[in-house]
């Protein structure tokens, strides 16, 4: 199989033309993803930018994301395939008055032969990536939000990129897609499927780190307020709140403060603009009693 990167370096560029600031480790884990074929769990809070690394990597890839949202109660015909129920009824009333006008029948075997097929099976974004002819990059998102049947079953195709349909037999991957699970770390996701992936941790990034973001992102923002955004966010982030601020909502409040011609951020500033960056009210309670702007 053709590789997708020529190296670490290649993968920052990369990344860094579609307007991501990926440091080296994010750079490596994809890299070797890549030439070892297996996925990337990325771990941390929420809001440090894991999403975003996938569909990121897909841009600079010209690939299509395929994403699968997992939630609570996600099952096997969401997240894998199911078959679509009302072609294969119209299927069959049409044979059967076919079968009437020619005064024949049809035995439930052929019936069963013409109705499950590859016509009347509808993908979901599991099977979708490992049947893909074009590049993909699947992203399995919040994966840490399902039960433990689902994950068994991203276990299953995960370990052999391949799918088991009882009507159809084994379906094998055409291509290894370049996969992504994101977790929150809600709960403590099992042995076997962290041994079938790289790890990478993504945790808030320092003030620096953010600075160079935010000026990524907003290239029209001065030097003076990208470093004052950056610090306060990380002095709000340190005041052990409900929610943190995420990365897309720091720039969020740095296009606000734009957006209103603020060229530095004081008291009045912070109060007015506030409520872009924390979102419960004893969190804004907090910031505006122990914050101190200097």
């Amino acid at each position: 199989m053709e590789h997708r990167f020529e190296s670490v370096s290649s993968v920052q560029k990369r990344l860094l033309d579609v307007d991501y600031l990926a440091d080296e480790a994010t750079a490596s884990a994809s890299f070797l993803a890549d030439r070892l074929g297996k996925p990337i769990l990325v771990e941390g809070p929420a809001g440090t930018g894991k999403t975003q690394l996938a569909k990121s990597v897909a841009e600079m890839l010209g690939a299509r994301l395929l994403r699968l949202q997992c939630y609570e109660g996600l099952d096997e015909a969401k997240a894998l395939y199911e078959w679509n129920y009302k072609k294969q009824l119209l299927r069959i009333q049409v044979e059967n008055a076919q079968a009437a006008a020619d005064a024949g029948s049809s035995t439930w075997q052929q019936m069963q032969d013409d109705i499950f097929t590859e016509d009347f099976l509808l993908s979901r974004p599991l099977l979708e990536a490992i049947t893909a002819q074009d590049p993909v990059v699947l992203l399995i998102d919040e994966v840490d939000r399902v039960e433990i049947e689902t994950e068994a079953l991203l276990l299953e195709i995960l370990s052999d990129y391949q799918v088991s349909i009882p009507e159809l037999g084994t379906i094998k991957a055409k291509q290894i897609p370049l996969v992504f699970l994101t977790s929150n770390n809600t709960r403590e996701l099992s042995e076997a499927l962290k041994r079938r992936c790289l790890f990478l941790h993504m945790d808030y990034p320092d003030a620096l780190r953010e600075q160079q973001i935010i000026q990524t992102k907003l290239p029209e923002i001065s030097q003076q307020l990208a470093e004052q955004v950056a610090a306060v966010v990380a002095s709000i982030r340190a005041l052990d709140l409900k929610k943190d601020p995420s990365i897309s909502e720091t720039l969020d409040w740095a296009q606000t403060l734009l957006l209103l011609g603020k060229q530095s951020i004081d008291t009045e500033v912070l109060d007015q603009t506030l409520t872009v960056l924390c979102k419960y009210r004893s969190d804004i309670e907090k910031v505006q009693k122990e914050l101190v702007i200097t």
